[in-house]
């Protein structure tokens, strides 16, 4: 039977498919402390996740001095590697997966975290066996450019007019209108609604098994 829509599906990591939303800003918020420096609100510091990591402290601490961004982003990873092991999927996320998985879909990440953040999340999840392929901002372009897209169609022999990226920033529905494929917005994670709404999403989910029936019904 001949699939509706796509044939490739991308995921974001942080806060579509792990619950790490939280977390992530607290660690932003401890390195700017431990450095002296202002301390970026909730709403400013969740506003970068999905972004390189040197993007986003670039991003949420435009004014400092750019010599300090390295510093943000040791800091940064020291306070997330004594959380990340606490972090867990969202509910229904491995089940979604795994229904995906069974019927012949291609499935993908493409996230801001480094190439060893994201294995080392993957395998916490026991998920490696899971995608297909894989794309990490420290390997190529950082969201909302296209490139992770582009690469990730081109490894698996896909087109990107049936590719459908799904994210919760708007740093995800944009590199998916920039490289020309569709997006589709989860609402429980780091913008705001109607931030996503603003990006024209084809479906906004509020929650992981309403993804995983629409999906089921449309993809």
């Amino acid at each position: 039977m001949p699939r509706k829509q796509f044939d490739l599906i991308v995921f974001d990591w942080d806060g579509t498919l792990m619950d790490s939303t939280a977390t992530i800003v607290r660690c932003i918020q401890s390195a700017a402390r431990d450095l002296g420096l202002p301390v970026p609100s909730d709403a400013s510091a969740s506003h970068v996740i999905g972004l390189g990591l040197l993007e986003a402290m670039a991003a949420v601490m435009p004014d400092i001095e750019p010599a300090m961004y390295p510093r943000m982003v040791e800091r940064y990873r020291y306070h997330y590697l004594t959380k990340d092991h606490e972090l867990v999927l969202f509910k229904g996320v491995r089940e979604m997966l795994s229904g995906l998985k069974q019927q012949g879909y291609f499935l993908a990440v493409a996230t801001g975290k480094s190439r060893v953040g994201l294995n080392r999340s993957l395998n916490a999840a026991g998920l490696l066996s899971t995608f297909d392929a894989t794309r990490c901002a420290d390997e190529t372009f950082s969201k909302p450019h296209p490139a992770m897209l582009q690469e990730l169609t081109r490894e698996l022999g896909q087109v990107l007019r049936r590719t459908v990226m799904i994210g919760d920033t708007t740093h995800d529905l944009l590199m998916a209108e920039n490289a020309g494929a569709f997006g589709i917005a989860v609402e429980f994670g780091a913008h705001p609604v109607h931030q996503l709404q603003a990006c024209r999403p084809l479906f906004s989910a509020k929650s992981i098994p309403e993804l995983h029936d629409w999906l089921l019904e449309n993809a």
